[in-house]
């Protein structure tokens, strides 16, 4: 009789990395990888977040996760080069996070941005007519300027969005909600300051945090495992990356340089009109 051998995660961390804009795909990766760290039964998670930030429903989704994972199993959250807004949000679904002294973090609140070209449609003759069933309907068209009432009703939204942020960085990390608003002002802070402002826990690195990670779940971190979850990838996305690793370094780099910058204006295109949790210079 032959038996088939099931690795045991419970003397392993899982790890998961949240890199770059959140947006539906990062939510999709992350909650699947999310469900594998509960089904496989490992003790512990380390969170990696090198993020600016994102969408705002798809941050609070990942955030809901956590916390409900949180219920069964240690988390810590790792800051990496920046872990700003969206990133932070998702980060307090952790019970536990550590950051460089260095990280850029914070710029806690929210940006709505949309794209006005009316005066370069009217120099090339190009108008549109709308027929539309409110005075609302067509809100940040962009061929036209906002009117008062329509910047109020944008407003009470980012505003509205800008509450629930600051209530969960004040309940996830045990502060006041007029203290939080006292830093929460869009501005970016180093790990440091936020160490000093409460908002992160230790100063360390992703090492210092992995080890801690171990010992919150009972764990030698000299004898522990690091389980990453990762993406999976298609059998041509796997066979393209072999290519690439097997091809020129320098035009691979050129080629992954220019995939990060055609996803990034994919990003702005889909999200202009629409509130983000992101840290935008």
């Amino acid at each position: 009789m032959v038996r088939l051998f099931k690795p045991s995660f419970r003397k392993q961390i899982a790890r998961i990395e949240v890199a770059g804009a959140i947006a539906s795909d990062t939510r999709k990766r992350v909650l699947e990888a999310l469900k594998q760290v509960e089904e496989r039964k490992f003790p512990a998670l380390l969170l990696r977040i090198d993020s600016p930030g994102g969408t705002v429903g798809d941050s609070q989704e990942i955030y809901q996760a956590l916390k409900r994972l949180g219920e069964k199993i240690k988390i810590v959250a790792s800051f990496g080069n920046i872990s700003a807004s969206g990133g932070v949000y998702i980060g307090m679904g952790a019970q536990h996070i550590v950051a460089n002294p260095g990280t850029v973090t914070g710029s806690i609140g929210v940006i709505l941005r949309g794209n006005n070209l009316e005066r370069l449609l009217e120099r090339i003759g190009v108008s549109f007519k709308v027929i539309k069933s409110g005075p609302y309907k067509d809100i940040l068209a962009f061929d036209r300027e906002l009117t008062e009432p329509e910047q109020h009703i944008l407003q009470e939204l980012i505003d509205t969005s800008y509450g629930q942020f600051v209530q969960t960085v004040a309940e996830a990390r045990n502060l006041a909600v007029e203290t939080v608003r006292g830093f929460a002002d869009g501005r970016i802070f180093t790990g440091q300051q936020a160490l000093e402002l409460g908002v992160v826990d230790r100063l360390g690195t992703e090492e210092d945090a992995r080890r801690w990670t171990c010992e919150l779940a009972g764990l030698d971190p000299e004898k522990t495992r690091t389980f990453n979850i990762e993406e999976k990838k298609s059998l041509l996305r796997r066979l393209r990356t072999g290519s690439e690793m097997q091809g020129d370094r320098l035009g691979s780099l050129l080629a992954h340089r220019l995939s990060s910058a055609t996803d990034w204006i994919e990003f702005e295109l889909a999200t202009s009109g629409v509130p983000l949790w992101m840290y935008r210079p």
